[in-house]
């Protein structure tokens, strides 16, 4: 009874006196150490910033020495001070002084140490048990994942040592090509030189005339066909939206006819049954005769459909006029077949030619003169065969230089910071297709290529924008570097801007599409998960 009534008359400060090192996190304990005065009076200890030496006893005891606020690590007394919670069982935390008994139990101390005792209750074994299984969880999850990156970085090598093989080939058969070009050129060379005057002659008939201003007349037509294309695209576009987005209760027959006018020169039904939910080929089944009808009847008339006019007038223009030309007069010129000594260079060493041409071109010059040959266009014939060998070595001989340039493009990219990673992790998916249906939509996004949406009710898909970046926020080579892609310059959306991009990507163990929204108008935002960017579990844990 006297006990008690003892305990209520003494000071509060003296009923919770502190540790002195309450409140201290760990890396700082060994400086919260006393020193014996040099006058013997008592303890002493030196704020953390040297300013000011005071008693080890005013450390805690609510009132601030310090002006850096080190001496009271475990109250409120210094505005500028921080409190360490421990959090026995969990992770310790910081908190500014200020929120130090104040009667609110911070959720950064769940072991309840900011206030006094008794005042909060101590949360730390549940949540540091609800952590560690979190933890555990997302560790499983990142070595799992970093596993199939690693599949992603050994096909890197693998792909860089077959680029690097290619390159060794393409270069040798570069050297080879190059040989053979020069072969041909040299004979081409001497055959045109016995016929070029004839060559010249044969120029001038209208036959050749003619083609030539056939070419250009072709060449001129096919531009302006490409830009009708280009314009009948981009109509297309707008009058898909206007045919998706207007409002049929607003009753403006302008729009009504545009619409309908659109739906049967595209073949498609009338957006207002495929509203009400009807069937879309039974929809299209009543609407009037389509392109594909138009096609039908163009193709039984003898005419070329769009498809074979965009293939053959290229062949077209590519044609070689000259050997036409030589052709021609081959057919009209020379009824019984050509002799078999035009074909024998084919046949011979290279240093053996010269040598037999001028043999060729004298019995020739004799057979003709004794009048056992009758004079042809034999030379001419000849020329136009070098030179199409020719023509046909320089066409491989570029397309080879073209694959040994690309593959070198492919070898410098696979382990660049800024294109598929310095490990070359991403490399195994360039290209990859991933696709997101939501209902009204399918998104697809193709990694490194171009992002797209696509309507599931049918209509034009549309472009989001072909990839042009990673995370410019970001430093290339971070792992923060390529968690982001850009997908830019995409259809442009109706009466605004042009459709864009952005793939969020984080760590998983499939490469998956997740949630897609649209924060701005026409600029998509798409989440999703990659093995790519596992990183490699630490066996570390820490200490709870």
């Amino acid at each position: 009874m006297y006990s008690w009534l003892f305990l209520a008359v003494l000071p509060l400060p003296a009923l919770s006196v502190l540790d002195k090192t309450h409140g201290v996190p760990p890396s700082l304990l060994t400086k919260y150490v006393p020193t014996n005065s040099a006058s013997g009076t008592g303890q002493t200890w030196t704020c953390l910033d040297g300013s000011k030496q005071i008693s080890w006893n005013a450390v805690n005891d609510d009132y601030c020495d310090c002006p850096d606020g080190t001496d009271e690590p475990g109250t409120s007394a210094c505005p500028n001070g921080v409190f360490f919670c421990k959090n026995a069982g969990h992770i310790g935390s910081t908190i500014p002084s200020s929120r130090v008994n104040d009667g609110l139990c911070e959720p950064e101390c769940c072991d309840g140490s900011d206030e006094a005792p008794g005042v909060c209750p101590d949360r730390c074994k549940a949540l540091g048990e609800e952590y560690r299984e979190k933890a555990e969880a997302e560790r499983k999850l990142r070595k799992t994942g970093s596993k199939i990156r690693a599949s992603y970085i050994a096909f890197a090598h693998k792909e860089k040592k077959r680029l690097e093989g290619t390159l060794v080939d393409l270069e040798q058969e570069i050297a080879t090509r190059e040989k053979e070009v020069e072969r041909l050129a040299d004979i081409a060379k001497r055959t045109e030189s016995l016929s070029e005057k004839e060559l010249e002659r044969k120029k001038q008939s209208p036959l050749y005339q003619s083609l030539l201003t056939h070419h250009t007349a072709l060449k001129s037509l096919q531009h302006e066909h490409k830009k009708h294309l280009e314009r009948e695209k981009v109509l297309g576009e707008i009058l898909d939206a206007l045919r998706t987005g207007y409002n049929p209760n607003y009753q403006d027959m302008a729009v009504l006819e545009a619409v309908r006018g659109w739906e049967t020169l595209a073949g498609l039904p009338h957006i207002n049954n495929v509203r009400k939910g009807e069937d879309e080929d039974s929809a299209a089944a009543e609407t009037p005769q389509s392109p594909q009808e138009d096609k039908k009847e163009d193709e039984e008339d003898g005419l070329w459909s769009a498809e074979r006019t965009e293939r053959e007038l290229n062949k077209l223009l590519n044609v070689d006029h000259v050997t036409l030309l030589l052709e021609h007069e081959k057919v009209v010129g020379e009824p019984s077949s050509h002799s078999i000594l035009v074909d024998v260079t084919a046949y011979l060493p290279e240093s053996f030619i010269p040598p037999y041409l001028a043999f060729r071109e004298n019995l020739l010059s004799w057979l003709e003169l004794l009048g056992i040959k009758a004079g042809s266009s034999d030379s001419s014939s000849e020329a136009n065969r070098a030179r199409q060998a020719l023509s046909d070595a320089e066409h491989s001989l570029k397309l080879t230089r073209d694959e040994l340039q690309t593959a070198h493009e492919d070898l410098s990219d696979i382990f660049n910071p800024e294109g598929f990673g310095t490990e070359g992790e991403w490399k195994k998916l360039d290209g990859l297709c991933l696709e997101k249906d939501m209902g009204e939509y399918t998104y697809e996004v193709c990694l490194f290529d171009e992002a797209r949406q696509k309507p599931n009710k049918g209509g034009s898909s549309f472009s989001l924008g072909k990839f042009t970046s990673w995370n410019k926020l970001a430093e290339p080579g971070t792992p923060e570097y390529y968690t982001r892609q850009r997908y830019t310059q995409g259809a442009k959306c109706w009466n605004g801007p042009q459709r864009s991009l952005e793939l969020i990507l984080t760590c998983g163990t499939e490469n998956v599409l997740l949630t897609v929204s649209e924060p701005e108008k026409c600029e998509y935002q798409i989440t999703g998960t990659t093995p790519a960017l596992c990183l490699p579990v630490e066996e570390k844990r820490d200490e709870l």
